[in-house]
Order: structure tokens, then sequence, then C-alpha cells
């Protein structure tokens, strides 16, 4: 696998150290490959194009970063100088360019397998360390600071899970920046919406906390680790609708069957197509159930929406184990905006689709959105609730 990188070099020689083809005899000539560098905005480009073919391929990439920003005024001409290393030892298919402009290198690597006894990443670190200290002297190659970040980023269940890598995504600072102003309205409308709302139905809400209370043992409200922006991890809150005490189990084997796109999911009292949520749910409470079918379960989550964990609109917060069986391109529903108690396939279909059906309309949301599109989904989600069927 890692060896791949130290056959051949651009020219089709034996090349070593990183693939750098050996020069004994004199130090590549200082910035001899520039013009073959993408500049930055391409570049992030680039990298776009290739975690999405990594989605379709299911192959990985590598990112490496080359910063030498660690003395004032000698960034650039180290960089300069690293470029004609990098160019010449890498693959037809691996890609160089500015991740920022004369101040960080970047360089893909394609189609790497990241399976084996060593990760590919320390075998990328060693090789491009050695090629450094051989051509640039090891003063200069110190100068360098190397960072690695393998697509799809990992999930590891027993620690933190899965958390994006902003350095995979600089697309989507940009797309950030450019809408800036409507990111401000749309925070204003969570914070002005979700109280007010909170403030209306409390003589409601507390009625809600009294029926589960004297008709179940347990707290009143459920709180549920969800994944928002980016993976970070918080609590989402829902009235209590289930006995406690109950197996949590029999709904993670439900969504990870029907996430697969598994038959014989139809649980869902007749419907032509099957549910997201677990319909025929024995630890469900006869309050619950009607709280469920109604969506009121939902209403604690304005409190998550003035908080700034979700977004009166966006896309579904997923449940960690469920996020564990995504498919790679499933997870970039996470990536650009905050989670919703309300979105596009609620409104569209509510859960009577498909999990992939759901996944493309949260992503189109998250491309297209706007305080106006906000404004209709928001418009549309009591009739959706009056006539959906069960939320999700």
């Amino acid at each position: 696998m890692g060896n791949s990188y130290s056959k051949v070099s651009l020219s089709g020689q034996p090349a070593t150290d990183f693939g750098v083809t050996e020069q004994r005899h004199s130090r590549p000539s200082v910035s001899a490959h520039l013009d073959e560098v993408l500049v930055e905005n391409v570049f992030h480009s680039m990298l776009t194009l290739e975690r999405r073919r990594a989605e379709r391929s299911r192959k990985p990439f590598v990112l490496m970063l080359l910063d030498a920003n660690l003395e004032n005024g000698t960034a650039e001409q180290i960089l300069r100088e690293a470029v004609d290393i990098v160019v010449v030892s890498k693959r037809e298919t691996d890609v160089v360019g500015w991740y920022k402009n004369g101040a960080i290198l970047g360089v893909i690597f394609t189609e790497v397998s990241l399976e084996g006894e060593r990760p590919i990443t320390d075998t990328l670190r060693t090789k491009i360390d050695t090629a450094f200290i051989k051509h640039l002297g090891r003063e200069r190659a110190a100068r360098i600071a190397i960072s690695l970040h393998p697509f799809p980023e990992s999930w590891d269940k027993d620690s933190s899970g899965w958390v994006a890598d902003s350095k995979l995504y600089p697309d989507l600072k940009r797309k950030v920046s450019r809408k800036q102003l409507p990111l401000v309205i749309k925070r204003v409308i969570d914070v002005a919406g979700s109280a007010a709302l909170l403030l209306v139905l409390s003589p409601f809400l507390l009625v809600i906390m009294a029926l589960i209370k004297l008709t179940s043992k347990g707290p009143v409200l459920f709180e549920q680790e969800r994944l928002g922006r980016l993976g970070a991890r918080f609590k989402c809150l829902k009235f209590r609708t289930m006995y406690s005490n109950n197996d949590p189990k029999i709904h993670q084997d439900y969504v990870q069957q029907f996430i697969a796109g598994k038959a014989g999911l139809d649980n869902s009292e007749g419907a032509a197509q099957p549910v997201y949520k677990l319909v025929k749910d024995p630890r469900i409470t006869s309050v619950g159930g009607f709280l469920r079918k109604t969506s009121l379960d939902e209403l604690p989550q304005f409190w998550n929406v003035l908080r700034g964990d979700m977004s009166l609109v966006g896309p579904r917060p997923p449940v960690p184990y469920e996020f564990e069986v995504y498919d790679i391109w499933h997870r970039r529903r996470v990536l650009e905006v905050k989670p919703g108690v309300t979105g596009l396939w609620q409104v569209s279909g509510r859960n009577r689709m498909r999990f992939d059906e759901m996944v493309r309309l949260d992503l189109r949301y998250c491309q297209t959105w706007s305080i106006w599109l906000d404004v209709k989904i928001l418009l549309a989600t009591p009739w959706a609730v009056f006539n959906g069927g069960g939320a999700c």
C-alpha cells in the first residue's frame, strides 16, 4: 500500500525516499515546478471533487498539508523549494496545490488504502520527512510542519465517534463567508422564534409534563445524544414517550436495517412504504404514543434551538448508532448547517420514504437553503404534522 509512493517518479524512473529520484549531484532548482502547482481556489475545488469521487468509489485519499509559517518571512521561500521535491516525487494521479497561497502547500494522495499494519499517514510522514531532510537539510526541513488528513474520517464508537476534519472542507468556509448575513438572520429567527414558542406554549407544556408524570414512572424529559454540525455531539431534548429502563437495541436494530435498505421493515400499520420510526414499539406508553403521533414530543427541542445546538429548520440530527452505519455520502447531511426541528424531507414526505431519499432531500436543503426556504418549510410544517402520520 504505502510502497506505491516510492516506486516511480513522474519521469517513470526508479525513485527513493518518498519517491524522490536520486539527485545526489545537485539540489533541485528553486521553483522549477512552481507552474505545476494549482492556485488556492482551484486546489480547493479539486479537493471537493476528490471527496465526491471518494464517496462514489469508496477509495480513500489523504490530504497532506505542508505549513512553513513557523518563522516570519521564510514560509514562501522554503515551500517554493519544497514544491520541486513534492512535484517530482508524486504520482500522476496525485494533486499538488496551494491550500493557502504562499503559506500552506497541499498534496492530495488519491486512492490509498487505510488498512494495513502501519497507517498510511505514518508511511507518508516518514517518507516526506526523509526527503526534505535529504534535499533541504535538517534545519530547513524542521521549519515545515506536516499534517495528514485521511478521508473519510474514521469512526470510533469506543471514544469520540466521528468528528469532521475541517481541513478537508475549505469550501464550506467560503460558503459561510458568502452567507454571513443570511446566517445572522437565521440565528435571529431561531432565537426569537424558539423563545416566543416556549413562552406561548408554556401552559400547554406544563399539561404534557403532568400527564407524563401521572401515567408512568421516570423523568419527564428524555435526553438523547445526537450529532450536530460537523459531528459535534449534543443532548437533544424530547418529552419522554417510553417506559423507563427500556431496551434501546430494539430501535437500534430497526434503524440500522432501515438505513441499509433491508426489506420487510413495514411497521407502519398498512402503509405502502416502510417508515423511519418504529411504530409498533412495545416500549411506548399510552401518552407517549399520542405525543409521537402529533410530534408534541419534539417541543422541548425549542430549548436546543435557543441554546444554539439546533435551528428551527435543518437536516434531522442523527443518533450515533445510526451514523455508525451511514454510507460515506450520507455523512454530508451533518456538515454544512445545524440540524433542525423540522426540515425539507419532513414536509415533503414525512417519514414514509426510503432513507436515501430522506438524505438527498437534506442535502438539497443544505445546498440551496435560504431564509425564504426556511419560511416556506416553517409554514408547511403544521400541515405536515397534522397530515403526516408521525414525526421522526
